[in-house]
């Protein structure tokens, strides 16, 4: 079982994955976690001392690497992974996988994503009426990308509900 999940921060791809791959018994995987440890240095490490470019070149090294080496998962991605370097093709490319995006409301991102602002550099100094915008403008951007997974899963809901729903619709 070959199971990628993405979306926009917070819009539960961690805390399903985990869950998920106790139903599939498959091992679960974070994309983040995998450079972090292959570069030893933390991802907010690596954009300060190294730049985004040089980040988003090393996440698609990374992800084809991953996605070479492991036969059965599931895979949380970074929420820009699949908007660069043609990371979305490489994504489709997997034929035996199932990509799925986890489509989460804004007011939903918002309140997930302000419980642990301070975790995510990119928004933790973003006023909550900012972040509004913030994230409005960008799953704007970024939605053509995640749209094209082979199957989207709204994610507003309560998680057991929604594990339950990717469980039926991988079968």
């Amino acid at each position: 079982m070959k199971i990628i999940l993405l979306g926009y921060m917070g819009s539960g791809k961690t805390t399903i994955g985990k869950q998920l791959s106790k139903k599939v018994y498959a091992p679960f995987y974070d994309l983040d976690h995998y450079i972090e440890s292959r570069e030893g240095a933390s991802i907010s490490e690596i954009f300060k001392t190294k730049g985004e470019i040089y980040f988003r070149k090393i996440e698609h090294t990374y992800l084809k690497e991953f996605l070479q080496e492991n036969d059965s998962y599931v895979l949380s991605l970074g929420g820009g992974t699949p908007c660069y370097a043609g990371n979305m093709d490489i994504i489709l490319q997997e034929e035996s996988a199932h990509s799925i995006y986890l489509q989460a409301s804004i007011p939903t991102l918002k309140e997930r994503i302000q419980r642990n602002k301070e975790k995510r550099p990119l928004v933790a100094s973003l006023s909550d009426e900012k972040l509004t915008e913030y994230i409005a403008k960008h799953l704007f951007e970024r939605r053509a990308f995640y749209e094209k997974a082979k199957h989207t899963i709204p994610t507003d809901g309560d998680l057991d509900t929604i594990v339950a729903e990717i469980r039926i619709l991988l079968h």
